[in-house]
């Protein structure tokens, strides 16, 4: 089978969200060829490289969202005349209020836009010309537009074209044709977005089907990067309202969805998702690097909390510290080990030294003697260092991990700490609840206190520990290794080609490189079969 896999901002650059798991898909999928069409944010990215690729990768294309891409393309009278009814109805689906018929028109100017761009060549001029502009000022003055878009100004509409070309480019590639997704046998889109426009294009030229599959919701990461942006707020409501439009389109389109948690497909039913098209699939992890720790009782230090992850303020290390401060009140001898990963991203240093700074506040250098020297109770490390050289050694140094964070996805430093027989404290915030499923206690965000009962709560009962660790070792195990998702996308990978109809390519003769039977497990497989044999003649 020939799998397109579109990408955003990941796989496969060596930086990017969806560069791990992609790449665990690609080299685990080994019977499956894969052409990846890969949409680059910045050109930091592009930079770093990209990852190598297995054999089973016949071709990549790239393209960036972030630099300037003039294609030369000027339309004239009667295509202006097209453009200008396509886009029309785009952004009046943009400015209108939710309703049916709001994304029906939002729908219609998205395909036409994208057949426009099939005859007469690039959107670039065009969804940059004074043309442009006039045509969303009026959908911004029209009757039923919403209120938070009634007072943008030119420099507002000047900002929204150019944020919308940049999101519509992939609508002007040369990646569609027979050379193209016109020849692949499925579209895998590793998030929503403008990475799925290709399939979507896709599907509606060729009806190739279209996958989608969201770890962390696009669409809220959108929105949280537009609500942070110094931008008016009449240029907020217009990117929320494409985006939100543009994930509806997706859902809607797609053949098959696939959030990684409940929390992501939540997002996809309000956002129109229908639920016979969702089937949660969660993340495969590496469980291989863990396999030495097992379920022992005896390791890590029965008076340390662990804290492991990426340093930065969504993760509320300063509730943490203050919940610290409670714990240490009821039993003095607790130490507290913040373990973080190397992070590199402005800002970044500036939190860390903010949470040192409260630390050396809230927990003065204590020394057990006159003559000896005082050392801090909260200890600040990162992962390789001489104390914590593995991630598997870093979870298990102490009793119990926790997770303080105000705002999560599906929660990686949960589960790998969980494949460590470790008994949690965690938030309740996005997935952590259907992740750790019982096996671990779970507080409010924000409440240092609840978090300090909690921790204590396992600090003082080391039997309850160990069960709580052994069964999230097992839960871990059962769900969430890559074993587990490579499977549940094999099968996927089958049924959708299974309704979908065989598109034989001439190039090539057969639809599929494999007979299904190839795939059947017994040693029988592999053997050469008669056509003259009949069921007896193994016993003449």
């Amino acid at each position: 089978m020939r799998i397109g896999l579109l990408t955003e901002g990941g796989y496969p650059y060596a930086t990017g969200e969806s560069r791990l798991w992609c790449d665990r898909l690609v080299r685990g999928l080994a019977s499956h060829e894969f052409d990846v069409y890969a949409l680059s944010r910045s050109a930091r990215q592009e930079e770093t490289g990209r990852v190598d690729l297995p054999p089973q990768v016949r071709r990549v294309r790239t393209a960036s969202l972030w630099a300037p891409e003039d294609d030369g393309h000027t339309y004239g009278r009667r295509e202006r005349r097209r453009f200008a009814e396509h886009f029309g109805a785009l952004v009046t689906g943009i400015c209108a209020e939710d309703d049916t018929t709001a994304a029906d028109r939002f729908a219609d100017g998205l395909h036409g836009l994208a057949e426009l761009a099939g005859e007469r060549g690039g959107l670039y001029a065009a969804l940059r010309s004074e043309l442009a502009v006039r045509t969303l000022e009026s959908a911004c003055h029209a009757p039923g537009a919403r209120r938070s878009v009634a007072d943008a100004t030119v420099p507002d509409y000047l900002d929204t074209v150019d944020q919308l070309e940049r999101a519509l480019r992939p609508l002007s590639l040369d990646w569609y044709g027979d050379d193209g997704l016109g020849a692949v046998d499925l579209c895998h889109a590793a998030s929503g977005g403008s990475a799925a426009l290709p399939g979507l294009l896709a599907k509606r030229f060729f009806g190739t089907p279209l996958l989608v599959t969201e770890y962390g919701v696009q669409l809220r990461a959108h929105y949280l990067a537009t609500g942070e942006a110094p931008r008016p707020s009449p240029v907020r409501a217009l990117l929320a309202g494409f985006h939100g439009r543009l994930a509806g389109e997706v859902y809607r389109q797609a053949s098959l969805l696939t959030p990684g948690n409940t929390h992501a497909r939540r997002w996809q039913e309000r956002c129109g998702a229908d639920r016979a098209k969702l089937r949660t699939v969660y993340p495969g992890m590496e469980s291989d690097r863990f396999t030495e720790v097992g379920e022992d009782e005896e390791s890590g230090d029965p008076a340390t909390l662990v804290w492991v992850g990426r340093v930065e303020p969504a993760k509320d290390l300063i509730a943490l510290l203050h919940a610290f401060a409670e714990v240490r009140k009821a039993q003095p001898d607790v130490r507290l080990r913040i373990i973080a990963a190397p992070v590199r991203e402005p800002g970044a240093d500036a939190y860390i030294a903010h949470c040192k700074a409260l630390a050396a506040q809230l927990f003065p250098d204590e020394a057990p003697g006159a003559h000896a020297v005082g050392e801090n109770p909260v200890s600040f490390e990162e992962i390789g260092g001489p104390e914590a050289p593995t991630l598997a050694e870093a979870y298990t140094a102490g009793a119990v991990v926790v997770l303080s964070s105000v705002v999560e996805g599906f929660p990686i430093s949960l589960v790998e700490s969980m494949f460590c027989a470790r008994a949690t404290v965690s938030t309740d915030v996005g997935a952590v609840v259907e992740v750790i499923g019982g096996t671990g206690l779970v507080v409010p965000p924000r409440n240092p206190r609840a978090l300090a009962d909690a921790c204590l709560a396992l600090l003082r009962d080391p039997e309850r520990r160990y069960r709580l660790g052994a069964a999230a070792r097992a839960r871990a195990l059962e769900l969430f290794t890559i074993e587990q998702n490579l499977a549940a996308f094999r099968g996927i990978y089958l049924e959708l080609l299974s309704h979908s109809p065989v598109r034989r390519r001439a190039a090539e003769g057969v639809p599929f490189a494999h007979p299904p039977e190839a795939y059947v497990p017994g040693a029988w497989a592999d053997q050469p079969v008669s056509a003259t044999s009949g069921p007896g003649d193994d016993d003449a």
